[in-house]
């Protein structure tokens, strides 16, 4: 986004924000790309290695999302019921 440009997206987790922040930069350096936006400004990052960086954070979420399931974790534990069927 634009310096001085407002966002109309609403933070779900706003303490989340930091985390993913710091996340997104992590992965621009394990990728490589252009080191342009360690200044914080991506306006002259390509498409391309925005959207890389983007993709690689999702798959590394989800990838850990499903290591946490396969342990058994549950993010909202739901009263079991009984089903006679």
């Amino acid at each position: 986004m634009a310096q001085g440009s407002s966002s109309s997206n609403i933070k779900v987790v706003p303490q989340a924000f930091h985390a993913l922040n710091q996340f997104k930069y992590e992965v621009a350096a394990e990728l490589g790309i252009n080191p342009e936006y360690k200044t914080g400004y991506w306006g002259n990052i390509s498409s391309r290695e925005c959207g890389s960086v983007g993709g690689h954070m999702v798959r590394r979420m989800i990838a850990a999302a499903e290591e946490e399931l396969l342990r058994g974790w549950t993010p909202v534990e739901k009263p079991r019921t009984y089903h006679p069927f």
